[in-house]
């Protein structure tokens, strides 16, 4: 019996996690041109944008319930706990999936414990929750406070999101047709957080790609606590250059603690486009979960 923490691919979580925690990932759906692949599993980023790129008819939708029984499935036969971190309602209908497989198993496992947390989160956001708390749980924390602590870094974690194309915001209905032509005609490039309902939110505008950068960067000293001692995610759809370019700031300007490097996959790059840009921190910290972090 065990206390197992997974999470599903739209946390984008990095490779080399996975590998080292032996991370249970369960995989996004996303279908292209009629064909159902799944993130991180038979479909990945550069092979993702690539067909995006070239125009092919791209559909997302969330993990089913009858996927989740099928995933929860042999934690409970295995009599294992399990802490699930869930993609934001306020982008996806992950978490009532993932509700109704657990009332599911009860009725065979009546035993089996699932928290199911609704991170409010998207992309590296609760992938660097998810890192997190793998890093204390090898560190000795008990299962009671690695949920405390889940919750925590959920509730603070702030996304400072940029995206060069307006293209796919436009077409996702996120973007009206005048805010796009003015967009796309004066270089605009929106500013995007997730809000407290967990839904991405455009909230400030500037003018030029690196501007933009710039603003993200400036967001995180305006909004971050504490990040000499905090390991900040970084997240980039193609766009390396600009990618490093963050990473190279955010040690010079605020001396942080370390970087979560990630790609973001298809569960938000699918509407975001592959300029996307993302740094995720916590607005507040706690020192009760810092000696498991060291």
């Amino acid at each position: 019996m065990a206390f197992c923490i997974i999470t599903d691919s739209a946390s984008d979580v990095p490779e080399n996690v996975i590998k080292e925690y032996n991370l249970h990932v369960i995989p996004t759906p996303v279908t292209i041109e009629g064909k159902d692949y799944f993130d991180g599993e038979t479909i990945f980023p550069d092979d993702f944008y690539a067909i995006q790129a070239s125009g092919k008819n791209i559909m997302t939708y969330h993990v089913s319930q009858f996927m989740f029984y099928e995933h929860f499935l042999p934690f409970a036969q295995r009599a294992d706990e399990v802490l699930y971190l869930c993609f934001s309602t306020g982008i996806a209908g992950t978490y009532n999936a993932a509700k109704l497989a657990y009332e599911e198993i009860l009725e065979e496992y009546p035993d089996f414990k699932l928290t199911i947390i609704d991170t409010k989160c998207a992309s590296l956001g609760y992938g660097l929750v998810a890192e997190r708390l793998l890093h204390m749980q090898r560190n000795g924390a008990p299962k009671e406070l690695l949920i405390e602590a889940a919750r925590f870094f959920c509730e603070h974690m702030e996304h400072s999101v940029t995206v060069s194309e307006l293209d796919y915001l436009f077409k996702g209905g996120r973007l009206t047709r005048t805010s796009f032509l003015a967009g796309t005609v004066l270089d605009i490039k929106p500013i995007i957080i997730v809000d407290e309902k967990g839904s991405l939110k455009a909230v400030e505008k500037t003018r030029g790609w690196k501007k933009a950068q710039k603003r993200i960067l400036d967001m995180v000293g305006e909004k971050g606590k504490n990040l000499e001692n905090q390991v900040i995610g970084v997240c980039y759809g193609m766009d390396r250059e600009a990618f490093e370019y963050l990473k190279s700031e955010l040690r010079a300007r605020y001396h942080i603690k370390g970087i979560l490097e990630g790609r973001v996959g298809c569960a938000i790059g699918a509407h975001t486009g592959p300029s996307i840009l993302g740094i995720v921190y916590l607005n507040e910290t706690d020192s009760k979960y810092e000696e498991y972090l060291k």
